[in-house]
């Protein structure tokens, strides 16, 4: 039903041990400089792997958004026309594989 769930321990908050054991379950973020680096040495294999591609994904067109409120700024849009890539040289079938 629609109860209130009994006996749920909070045993994770801050405070709730007695004395001074009240940080013992407390999460540290002793590994976040090692996690930044761990994840920006992943991101550079993985750029260097896909490497003639581009590693942040498919390339996609940068537009105006529709109306009034949004059109001033500049947002990613869906894909490129066959126009736009005909002016760029560019095969139908390549520009699938690149975006």
């Amino acid at each position: 039903g629609n109860n209130v769930v009994p006996n749920v321990h909070f045993r994770k908050v801050n405070g709730m041990q007695a004395g001074r054991k009240n940080r013992v379950m407390m999460r540290t973020w002793l590994d976040q400089a090692g996690r930044k680096k761990r994840r920006s040495n992943n991101r550079k294999a993985k750029a260097a792997k896909l490497f003639p591609r581009p590693a942040a994904g498919l390339l996609r067109p940068v537009v105006h958004p529709p109306t009034q409120r949004y059109n001033m700024k500049l947002r990613l849009g869906k894909g490129f026309t066959l126009d736009e890539l005909k002016e760029a040289k560019i095969p139908r079938k390549f520009a699938k594989t690149i975006g």
